[in-house]
């Protein structure tokens, strides 16, 4: 039935092949722009990820990947174009706009230029990298330092009178990774708010090549702390696709309730700090006390605050048993009271809600240009949920098909959006509990990948949707490990939003974001 759907996507005269709910096939470098445009603007499917690979060794060429999902369908299009005896590439910036970072880091890596693209800067990479080695070609040695650069790293500039920058980072008083913020501002207006990240680039693309399984596992753990299970599931879900693993029914609902312990957790913090942004201190206590209650539910359940080594290649490796549950259900319910008493005093705060309404506004449009996702996107109006829009794990089975959005795009509508993903997820994790079959946690053994395969690992973090994009070669031997986390298309609208406020908005502007600076930098 996937090859049906899929097949009437492919452009007519195109030889896709089908691995599972994906297809791919090849577009000529000429064409590659006129079929993007069609699947995004005229058939409405969704950009996940442009990559690429470094097949020269076996095919003689680079490619370029470009991930396109079909809403609701679970299925993905992937046209890929082949660079034998060229190093240049159709950029897509021109019409899709979220696509220029992705092809700069195709730069920035592979040394693959996209001709058009209006950011031609590197990425990630910082400025005392030489700019002729790319550490995701394969010949690559990862074991050799790179000599020392000295560049120079040039930022957007507004001209006129009484303009001046204000320069913040990346060292922050808090206790926060490192980026630095450069503001133009007119008295205390922002005219310009540009973003300088990967200071915390650690070379996980890299590392992914070259460690074996299980370590590949640990790393996925730690692409993003907070969102530690959701990126490890991710992962699997991808490898359990490349061995026709078929993951038992428990495991998959065990699946569901660590994934909105996790998202809860990281909600409950998040609602605090906005709060507490505002100068709002009952509420910014609460919402800290509600996560550690939540990260300590975690700990009993799994030994992890963070939900490290739950997740496994075809399944679980830490189960619920019986008293486990009725305790969880218990201290939800009670969650669940205590947490819509804090709500209810924050809702009679009028000064926390002049402070959030209003306030860094995201317009539906620029969300839709800038391929934001999660929590931005839908305070914004865009009803996107990869639970949803391409369900995993056992969220077919439960009752959850309504995509919580507000219509504002600024903080309070960030805001509004987290509570009622906390409510849902609380209701989420009750179904799974009630409804938990009986059975095993994992399959065993472990399958053999497929070879020449690939295969997309999508999962709905609390920050918005990660994806997996994983190749592997003639051995079976994985190949090339792409994750994207949320924070990659969601940093540029923190900037988009910042013109028009003042500089002692912007705190609470990217509290209410609350974006991943390693899910960035990888």
């Amino acid at each position: 039935m996937n090859k049906e759907i899929l097949q009437q996507y492919t452009p007519h005269g195109a030889k896709p092949e089908f691995f599972g709910n994906t297809a791919t096939f090849e577009a000529s470098v000429l064409n590659i722009k006129e079929i993007a445009a069609d699947f995004y603007e005229n058939k409405h499917f969704s950009l996940k990820l442009i990559t690429a690979t470094d097949e020269r060794k076996t095919s003689g060429c680079f490619k370029i990947w470009y991930v396109f999902s079909l809403p609701k369908e679970n299925l993905f299009v992937i046209p890929f174009i082949e660079l034998k005896d060229a190093k240049e590439f159709p950029s897509l910036g021109g019409f899709l706009h979220e696509a220029i970072n992705h092809e700069r880091k195709i730069q920035t890596f592979f040394g693959l230029t996209p001709v058009g693209n209006p950011d031609a800067r590197p990425i990630i990479l910082h400025e005392n990298w030489p700019t002729n080695v790319f550490p995701l070609r394969k010949d690559f040695d990862w074991k050799e330092r790179p000599k020392q650069a000295s560049g120079n790293y040039p930022f957007q500039k507004v001209d006129g009178e009484g303009i001046y920058e204000i320069p913040v980072g990346p060292i922050h008083a808090g206790i926060i990774e490192p980026g630095h913020f450069r503001f133009s501002v007119a008295g205390e207006e922002i005219m310009l708010l540009e973003a300088r990240l990967g200071f915390v680039h650690k070379g996980s693309e890299k590392l992914f090549e070259i460690l074996p399984m299980a370590d590949k596992l640990r790393l996925s753990e730690k692409i993003s702390g907070d969102s530690s299970f959701s990126h490890s599931l991710a992962f699997c879900q991808a490898v359990e696709q490349l061995s026709n693993i078929t993951v038992p029914q428990r495991a998959l609902y065990l699946r569901v309730i660590y994934a909105e312990l996790e998202r809860l957790a990281n909600h409950f913090g998040d609602i605090g700090a906005i709060m507490i942004d505002t100068g709002f201190n009952f509420g910014g206590a609460n919402g800290a006390r509600l996560r550690e209650i939540v990260m300590q539910i975690n700990e009993r359940l799994t030994q992890s605050r963070f939900l490290r080594n739950v997740n496994a290649i075809g399944g679980v490796i830490k189960d619920i048993d019986l008293h486990q549950a009725a305790t969880l259900s218990k201290e939800l319910q009670m969650l669940q009271q205590d947490f819509s008493e804090v709500i209810k005093v924050a809702d009679g705060s009028l000064s926390l809600f002049n402070r959030l309404q209003g306030t860094g506004a995201l317009s539906f449009e620029a969300a839709k240009n800038h391929g934001v996702v999660g929590v931005a996107a839908k305070a914004a109006g865009i009803a996107m949920d990869a639970r949803v829009n391409h369900s995993y794990a056992a969220y077919d089975q439960l009752k959850f098909s309504n995509i919580e959005t507000e219509q504002g795009g600024d903080v309070l509508a960030r805001f509004r959006v987290r509570i009622k993903e906390a409510y849902a997820s609380i209701n989420i994790i009750q179904q799974a509990l009630n409804s938990l079959p009986e059975g095993p946690t994992l399959s065993l053994p472990p399958a053999p990948l497929q070879k020449n395969s690939l295969a997309i690992g999508i999962v709905e973090g609390w920050r918005g949707d990660i994806v997996y994009f994983i190749t592997t070669d003639a051995d079976g031997n994985i190949s090339r490990v792409a994750p994207r986390d949320p924070s990659f298309l969601n940093w540029p609208a923190v900037g988009e939003v910042g013109f028009g406020n003042v500089v002692p908005d912007f705190p609470l502007i990217n509290k209410s974001f609350n974006l991943s600076y390693s899910g960035n930098d990888l």
